[in-house]
């Protein structure tokens, strides 16, 4: 065996296994997913006092149905706030805010642009509420979403986050479908992640904090671009528990344009490195559990792969043409009608790594088609999938090589759009 072929065996094995413990987490608690699914609406005793806070930069056509689904929570008016916080807009989003300044819920601040983090920071320090979420301004939270996961802090007074599940609103084109199609895989990797106490983000859209967790470990950070990854990092480095409200629904706009989408992502994966890097000292220690042992490895190892393989690709695909050029060059173009193709099983690889790619995938195909039932986005088979395969297959590449580009040349984070 040369050392290519024990590199893609090995990158192909590990991105396997990855994809097989997952399943095997979902099958061990498959009865308590049921549950969730089935939950009746909690009833809360003594709820506590809630505060949203949405950041704002640019945000004019769409904070207002971002404010407009916070007052529509199924949640004692009483005990829930909007803090919405203007970081410094260029466009109206501050004179959109202004319609709010009278109304006795919705709170209004102005401050020079400093970054998100700053923002919800700013907020964090104007509220006295015991729990504490942010909502970014291009998204929408379904009204019995804050009920749910208020609720599971109630269940457990050890959890210090909660997480919800994100569906991509009202997608346009393909490759928005084939984002939702990522999405609810997604919703589906964050639950197995709950399970095994290792979630390794708390999503801006929506994701609820007690505000005692910021005392004992400060607030957000800029980290890279990526505040709510690193924060994650730093509550799984001081074993504070995060979990996932699988019933817990957020819509959030998604890139409609490939040049938005290759941007957003490069932000994201160029954070994980960053945010990786800088708590490394996490990597492979007991007291930090199926963190340290599962969720970052296998992030990496996701990385490795996809690059290592891309690379191969793009080898191939060179010795490839390179070969047909110089066959022709030698033989010639030959006209007359074109020969007849038969098929047969000879030509069919029948190596190990091939049988253990399809069956990659057939996991892979697994996870989309659960995550979407989690997202009830339908129980039969949706065809976006393989959109979502194809897409991403060609330009997922682009922002893993790029981001692990900029780490190796130093060209510091992405721009945030």
């Amino acid at each position: 065996m040369t050392i290519p072929e024990f590199f893609t065996y090995a990158v192909v094995f590990l991105a396997m296994y990855v994809q097989v413990f997952l399943m095997i987490t979902y099958f061990e608690h498959r009865k308590k997913i049921k549950t969730f699914k089935k939950e009746p609406l909690p009833d809360l005793v003594n709820p506590p006092k809630v505060a949203i806070i949405v950041p704002c930069w640019n945000e004019e056509k769409t904070v207002h149905g971002t404010i407009a689904s916070i007052l529509a929570l199924d949640y004692p008016p009483e005990l829930l706030e909007v803090i919405a916080v203007d970081d410094g807009s260029t466009d109206t989003t501050w004179q959109e805010l202004l319609q709010y300044q009278n109304h006795p819920r919705v709170r209004i601040f102005h401050k020079e642009n400093g970054g998100k983090h700053t923002a919800i920071n700013f907020g964090i320090d104007n509220t006295d509420a015991a729990i504490i979420g942010g909502l970014d301004a291009d998204s929408f939270v379904a009204p019995d979403a804050l009920r749910r996961m208020v609720g599971m802090f109630q269940d457990n007074p050890q959890t210090m986050a909660v997480t919800p599940s994100l569906i991509v609103d009202q997608p346009k084109n393909l490759l928005q479908y084939a984002q939702r199609v990522e999405y609810n895989m997604s919703t589906y990797n964050k639950k197995m992640l709950s399970f095994l106490g290792a979630i390794h983000v708390t999503p801006g859209p929506f994701s609820l904090f007690r505000a005692e967790m910021f005392k004992k470990i400060g607030k957000f950070r800029k980290a890279h671009n990526t505040e709510d990854q690193e924060l994650a990092y730093r509550m799984q480095e001081n074993h504070m528990q995060i979990e996932h409200c699988v019933n817990a629904f957020i819509y959030t706009r998604s890139p409609d344009t490939v040049k938005k989408l290759y941007k957003q992502r490069l932000r994201w994966i160029y954070g994980f490195i960053q945010n990786t890097m800088d708590y490394r000292r996490l990597l492979f220690k007991k007291e930090y559990l199926n963190f340290s042992f599962f969720t970052l490895p296998s992030g990496i190892i996701s990385i490795i792969a996809v690059v290592y393989l891309s690379l191969v690709f793009v080898y191939d695909a060179i010795l490839f043409i390179i070969k047909k050029i110089t066959q022709y060059s030698i033989a010639g173009f030959h006209g007359g009608p074109l020969p007849h193709v038969q098929f047969d099983w000879f030509y069919i690889n029948t190596e190990t790594v091939t049988f253990v790619t399809v069956f990659l995938y057939v996991v892979l195909l697994f996870s989309i088609v659960m995550g979407t039932r989690l997202n009830k986005q339908g129980r039969g088979f949706d065809w976006h999938i393989l959109a979502y395969l194809a897409i991403y297959s060609v330009i997922a590449p682009f922002w893993l090589l790029k981001a692990v580009w900029n780490t190796i040349a130093k060209r510091g984070q992405p721009a945030w759009r």
